[in-house]
């Protein structure tokens, strides 16, 4: 599974680390202190990320989840039930 953020262009470095950080799950103090920031930069750099705009997409290869299978139809989310 990866991770692409789409528009990280407009983003600054440390903004790009907190999104991707924020993103994966964790939490605002967890980010300070693997980046060695107050918790309030963090904030104020996940704010003017948002507000410059990207978006996060999961790019994941194969069926890590299972959810389509091998037959026709099986695991189609257009298949009727």
């Amino acid at each position: 599974m990866q991770l692409e953020i789409r528009g990280a262009e407009r983003l600054s470095f440390r903004e790009r680390q907190v999104v991707v950080l924020k993103e994966t799950g964790m939490s605002t103090g967890e980010i300070a202190k693997r980046l060695d920031l107050a918790p309030a930069t963090v904030t104020t750099l996940f704010r003017r990320a948002r507000a410059k705009g990207y978006q996060v997409v999961i790019v994941v290869s194969g069926d890590p989840l299972g959810i389509f299978g091998s037959e026709p139809g099986e695991g189609d989310v257009n298949a009727n039930s």
